[in-house]
């Protein structure tokens, strides 16, 4: 649930982009990611710290989009959101010696550490890769096939990369007799 959740903004850029154009997909974008920290606010629930970046990211490149009326920044938005969460891992671990990604995961599993270096560098990359990935569909190609790929595409790459990560990290995960 929590995964459609998180999708919530894109898959109704996507419909506002297939019933609209990209202006009113926009706008829908925004409105929806408002909409998605105001129900966790009302909720009195956290609003993790990746929703207030992609909230300011689709605030500000979708605010120039819709002032400016051109599609280049909302195209940039999602490049962005990717390298802004890679240099966040890597500068977590480069500059204060703190591995996020365990710092996320390390309560529900046991890896050997430098199994964890490995997995935070690993979404690093993956991070760089969906940003560049994103910028060469973007600009070599129709707007249309750029929406589609922003949905499909990416949500197909990250969930073939998270199933490759499980698959990598079966092999090394310690398990604990629970009391």
């Amino acid at each position: 649930m929590k995964f459609l959740f998180d999708l919530f903004p894109v898959i109704l850029f996507f419909a506002a982009f297939k019933l609209a154009d990209i202006y009113v997909a926009t706008g829908v974008a925004i409105a929806a990611s408002f909409a998605q920290v105001g129900w966790l606010k009302l909720r009195r629930r956290r609003v993790e710290p990746m929703l207030w970046a992609s909230l300011a990211i689709i605030a500000v490149f979708g605010g120039a989009t819709l002032a400016l009326r051109d599609e280049t920044f909302i195209k940039w938005k999602p490049t962005v959101l990717y390298w802004l969460f890679g240099a966040v891992l890597a500068g977590g671990s480069l500059f204060f010696r703190r591995n996020l990604i365990r710092a996320v995961m390390g309560a529900e599993i046991r890896l050997p550490e430098a199994i964890w270096a490995r997995l935070n560098w690993s979404w690093v990359l993956f991070f760089v890769f969906m940003g560049a990935a994103n910028l060469f569909v973007a600009f070599n190609y129709p707007t249309d096939l750029w929406v589609n790929f922003k949905l499909f595409g990416g949500t197909g790459l990250m969930l073939l990369f998270v199933i490759g990560q499980a698959l990598y990290l079966a092999r090394h995960v310690s398990e604990e007799p629970r009391a």
